[in-house]
């Protein structure tokens, strides 16, 4: 008859130095546990509050509302599309409410702002994908020390023991030396799991901040010459236009 492995009594035998391998595995493990759980929640919000906003702030582009726009950019604050737009809108947003001139200068500092804040909302994404990360990757190793020096321990003991003591006498320590590298097994893959789970959805979400922001940089540049705001340029031709009677340079 097959027996099953008593976790319990293998925790009892275990020794001082297995003890600790394992308790530092199952803090590990909890870490990067919490950060997975937490980073799934804070996404999911972030997710859930765009697909409410683009819909709303893509209508308000078509219909040429920018005010409207900035209100809904201020409100799903919650959103990380609205966070990267809400910076290109709160650069021009005085010019757009007092209805003054939108320049190629102000379209080049809502660009920056656009990149501010990806950097600021992608730094927020990443928060915790190091522990992972490091989760994932020493776990087993810190496992593999425990089974090596379990072994040692196993062989030790048999040396002492001499004849007498034969292969039953060291399988308990074996077994107990070798569940922390199968313990740490299991700390390791769903930390390496969520790592690339996370590294994707990451990436995903950066293309969605870029091309919403790609999509609002291009509004603006299309404002730029229409009666809603003219770069300099187009201002100083059309004055000159009025004073010579017609758009060339006089020779």
């Amino acid at each position: 008859m097959s027996h099953g492995v008593d976790i319990l009594k293998l925790w009892e035998v275990a020794g001082l130095f297995a003890r600790g391998v394992i308790v530092v595995m199952a803090i590990m493990s909890l870490w990067s546990l919490s950060v997975a759980i937490t980073k799934m929640i804070f996404i999911a919000k972030n997710q859930s509050a765009t697909r409410k906003f683009v819909p709303e702030f893509s209508r308000a582009l078509t219909e040429g509302n920018m005010d409207k726009a900035v209100m809904l950019a201020e409100r799903h604050k919650a959103s990380h599309v609205s966070r990267v737009l809400g910076g290109a809108l709160g650069e021009v947003k005085p010019l757009i409410q007092d209805k003054a001139t939108l320049t190629s200068a102000d379209i080049n500092s809502a660009e920056r702002a656009v990149e501010r804040e990806m950097l600021i909302t992608l730094a927020e994404f990443k928060r915790g994908m190091g522990v992972m990360a490091t989760v994932g990757a020493t776990a087993p190793f810190v496992g593999l020390l425990g089974t090596t020096m379990g072994i040692v321990t196993a062989f030790t003991g048999m040396a002492a023991a001499g004849a007498s003591g034969g292969l039953a006498g060291i399988s308990a320590g074996i077994a107990e030396a070798l569940i922390t590298t199968a313990f740490g097994l299991l700390v390791a893959i769903p930390a390496v799991w969520f790592y690339n789970y996370f590294t994707t959805k990451i990436e995903n979400l950066t293309v969605e901040m870029t091309y919403s922001s790609k999509e609002l940089i291009d509004y603006l540049i299309k404002q730029v010459g229409s009666d809603f705001g003219r770069s300099i340029f187009t201002k100083e031709f059309q004055a000159q236009k009025a004073v010579t009677g017609h758009g060339h340079v006089a020779g």
